[in-house]
């Protein structure tokens, strides 16, 4: 793993008051400013007609390693809709490529590794990150929170069952039968992967930090598979060692797991500031699982942005009177903007919400 620096910079966004007061920053270290925050996972990307313009002719994983068009791509959703926060556009795999994976992002399917990760003689084979494979991801936040002023940026990783369950199935799988079967099978093997990708996010997490992020949000889209048992035992250490990387690094932490309602309790041994919640498990029974000490996000369902506006209102107000049992809320989705959303809806859910 590199070495993390020993705190944040005089001219970080958090010091030098540009981002520390801003209504994100504040809820997600437990307050409730008077404006309640909202911002939407995949709010960058798909569905905005400018995404689509300005990657046009270019593949997806060039458009994360080239800085000035990644960071166009992060504040787009910011200038349209308001929200309260940007999140780096990147994507899961992104450390894995700069580790020296080969990888690449097919339409229609997604990240599809060249040569899946299977065997003990495979995970040996995996190289560290070196620091100046960060060096895009670093120039692209500069630029991007050079541009932003108070706004926040939140980075972005992916955790390590995630991570690894791309590199072992060889793309994306709805089971993970092959991930699965890898950790019951070999712990030795699996043990030494998860570390290896929980290095990788956590390099990958420091780059972002450094350069400028004000928050750090974890995503585990694939820990919903796991029982509980297995998830506590062979997935959440690994997540925490990825959070332990930016320890000394006084910037929130956001957890964000699909389908871990059953395992929610546990999820605070990763680390994280803020607990986020799919959109399965009201806000108010979530923040009962964990006794009231944590700040929650979501957790609006995204299929309720197709729904015609009364009742994208009347959901929205719920999940807003249901986050008000928890010490703060930031209001996002349970999961990411699909592709066919119309990109007014969520500028009228900003406009709703910071009128709550």
């Amino acid at each position: 793993m590199l070495t993390a620096p020993a705190s944040l910079a005089s001219d970080h966004p958090l010091r030098d008051g540009r981002t520390a007061t801003s209504p994100l920053v504040r809820a997600a270290r437990g307050d409730r400013p008077a404006t309640l925050p909202v911002w939407f996972m995949r709010q960058a990307g798909r569905s905005l007609p400018e995404y689509r313009e300005s990657r046009a002719g270019t593949e997806m994983l060039d458009a994360c390693l080239t800085p000035d068009l990644a960071s166009e791509i992060t504040l787009q959703p910011v200038r349209r809709h308001g929200v309260d926060a940007a999140v780096f556009f990147s994507d899961i795999v992104v450390p894995v490529l700069l580790a020296g994976v080969g990888v690449r992002i097919v339409p229609g399917r997604g990240p599809v590794i060249d040569e899946p990760v299977r065997t003990a003689s495979d995970v040996l084979a995996l190289r560290p990150m070196e620091p100046e494979a960060l060096e895009p991801i670093t120039e692209a936040v500069r630029l991007t929170v050079a541009e932003l002023g108070d706004t926040p940026l939140i980075g972005f990783g992916g955790a390590p069952y995630t991570v690894a369950s791309y590199l072992v199935e060889g793309g994306p799988s709805k089971e993970q039968l092959r991930t699965r079967a890898l950790m019951r099978t070999d712990p030795h093997t699996w043990a030494a992967l998860l570390n290896w990708c929980a290095d990788v996010t956590g390099a990958f997490l420091q780059a972002q930090v450094a350069a400028g992020a004000s928050v750090v949000q974890l995503f585990d889209s694939w820990a919903g598979s796991l029982s509980r048992d297995d998830y506590v035992r062979r997935a959440l250490p690994h997540s925490r060692r990825a959070m332990d990387s930016l320890r000394g690094l006084d910037v929130p932490r956001i957890h964000f797991g699909l389908g871990l309602g059953e395992s929610l309790d546990a999820v605070p041994r990763v680390g994280a500031d803020v607990i986020g919640i799919d959109w399965r498990l009201p806000l108010d029974v979530a923040n009962r699982r964990l006794e009231g000490a944590f700040p929650l996000q979501g957790n609006l369902d995204p299929a309720m942005l197709t729904a015609p506006w009364h009742l994208v209102e009347r959901h929205v107000r719920d999940v807003v009177e249901r986050g008000a049992e928890a010490p703060a809320h930031i209001v996002n989705l349970g999961h990411g903007v699909p592709p066919d959303t119309d990109p007014d809806v969520l500028t009228r859910i900003v406009e709703l919400v910071h009128d709550l």
